[in-house]
């Protein structure tokens, strides 16, 4: 039997207001997607500062790209990476699509300074050159491919810290964007960085992102096989030279030294390159042998294997 004081009880119980944590938890769902469409918006106004950084918000004539601009080109981007994407790769591919977007209407001419450069190139092409104008034409860069290149620009992509190099060559009025691999951030260094403007570069075993894979051109992803000139007639890179290389000598090379992990900067120059027999369980692991010689007429065989054997590409 229930006494009154129990019914009064019941139906107060029934009657009473649902609790604080009740009611949060009605509007979690709600606050939730209120939070998402902040973040979505903030991070539209924080690109915004970042393409633009030195705009008044309230200037109704902006060079910069705007509010309904950067919307979508998110959601694009969003689309082109479904299984998800991170805000540094959202900024790069904002800043990049709003720069190509202001190239795209100017002329194509190589830069002058290249064209300098040109008087002085006397090197014939590696044989697996191809041209930064041929990889625009044909969408397609093999792993095997050279690129011989020279340095237009070097900069951060606003907001993150992915270095960037904007790539010409002497053949080609294109030039191309190449994220820099993270082993060379310290020579993209903008105060004491070797890797800069009019510097000349090869590389190979590069990826190509086309423009269907997300915003804007073509671009080259990050490789290893990155190999940087030095000219001996500038200053600075024959300081470079006799700072960094004139110490060691392949005859300071011991293998006590090698398993204590101690690094050292050769000079030395190609004599020979050669494949060798291939190795592996089925015979496919390729190997080159290349062979130095330094200043003391000392040498010493240089082996590349497997993927290795691309960098053979970038020496003759």
């Amino acid at each position: 039997m229930i006494s009154p004081a129990d019914q009064v009880l019941i139906d107060r119980t029934k009657d009473r207001a649902p609790s604080a944590m009740e009611v949060d938890d009605e509007q979690n769902p709600i606050q939730e997607q209120e939070q998402e469409r902040d973040a979505f918006l903030q991070f539209i106004d924080y690109s915004k500062s970042m393409l633009s950084p030195d705009e008044d918000e309230n200037e109704e004539n902006s060079s910069g790209p705007g509010w309904s601009w950067i919307a979508s080109r998110i959601l694009r981007t969003c689309i082109a990476y479904s299984s998800g994407v991170t805000s540094a790769i959202l900024l790069s591919d904002l800043s990049q699509a709003w720069n190509e977007q202001h190239k795209s209407g100017a002329p194509k001419k190589r830069p002058e300074f290249i064209n300098q450069l040109k008087k002085k190139h006397k090197r014939a092409k590696l044989p697996n050159t191809v041209t930064i104008d041929s990889i625009y034409e044909k969408k397609f860069l093999s792993l095997s491919s050279v690129v011989e290149a020279v340095i237009v620009d070097a900069f951060v992509l606003p907001g993150t810290n992915i270095y960037m190099l904007t790539l010409g060559d002497f053949w080609s009025s294109n030039t191309i964007d190449l994220y820099l691999h993270r082993r060379f951030y310290n020579l993209a260094d903008p105060n004491n960085g070797i890797l800069k403007k009019g510097r000349e570069v090869f590389l190979t075993g590069c990826y190509l992102r086309t423009a269907s894979e997300g915003s804007g051109h073509p671009r080259l992803l990050p490789t290893e096989y990155l190999v940087i000139l030095l000219d001996e007639d500038q200053d600075d890179d024959a300081m470079l030279l006799g700072a960094q290389f004139c110490s060691d000598s392949f005859s300071s090379i011991t293998l006590d030294a090698a398993n204590k992990g101690i690094s050292f900067s050769l000079y030395a120059r190609i004599e020979s390159i050669r494949s060798l027999e291939s190795r592996g369980k089925n015979g496919n692991l390729q190997t080159k042998q290349i062979t130095l010689v330094d200043n003391d007429g000392v040498r010493l065989k240089f082996l590349l294997w497997g993927e290795q054997v691309l960098l053979a590409n970038l020496f003759r």
